[in-house]
């Protein structure tokens, strides 16, 4: 882990839609460089889409280039969610429930595919308070290489050690992030 450039690489992110055989898994390959993840790719065969993106430089969804959302306010926001267990049985669980009121729509697209559509500017947001970088790495890089944030629930930057996620258009972030903490 201390090389200068480390591959994260999930050969079957949502291996138990998998197993279970319905379609929301895909392949993960992200690039981190000196523990900064820069370029990723996320492959869903399934769906028949390939996202990926690098920092600075863009994002595509099957070749065409990608952009978050312009939703700024929550009330106008739809947001997803993957796995809430410790989310479901923590302390800031009243406050996110507070935070769905206030949302225009909220669905549970999980895995993958909430992230392609967070990038692509068909969600606004995604919690999740499950996970670690080998889900969520490659998308991390695709979101923010389209224009939004990644980062876990205490708004700390995703990291080898993190266990949860907001990842937003950038423009919500914010204010997401205090709701959820209130």
């Amino acid at each position: 882990m201390d090389a200068e450039f480390v591959w994260v690489v999930d050969p079957i992110d949502g291996t138990k839609a998998f197993v279970r055989e319905y379609p929301m898994f895909s392949t993960q390959i992200a690039l981190m460089q000196r523990g900064r993840l820069i370029v990723g790719v996320s492959s869903a065969p399934v769906y028949g889409e390939i996202a990926y993106g690098e920092i600075g430089v863009g994002a595509w969804l099957n070749e065409r280039p990608i952009r978050v959302s312009n939703v700024n306010q929550i009330e106008d926001a739809a947001l997803s969610t993957g796995n809430l267990k410790t989310l479901a049985t923590g302390p800031q669980w009243p406050a996110f429930g507070q935070l769905i009121g206030r949302l225009s729509r909220i669905r549970g697209y999980g895995d993958f595919l909430h992230y392609h559509l967070l990038a692509s500017g068909k969600i606004d947001a995604v919690v999740e308070s499950d996970v670690n970088i080998l889900d969520v790495g490659a998308c991390a890089v695709i979101v923010e290489a389209a224009g939004g944030r990644f980062t876990d629930l205490a708004g700390q930057p995703l990291s080898i050690a993190s266990g949860s996620v907001l990842a937003t258009n950038g423009r919500l972030h914010e204010a997401v992030l205090g709701a959820i903490r209130a």
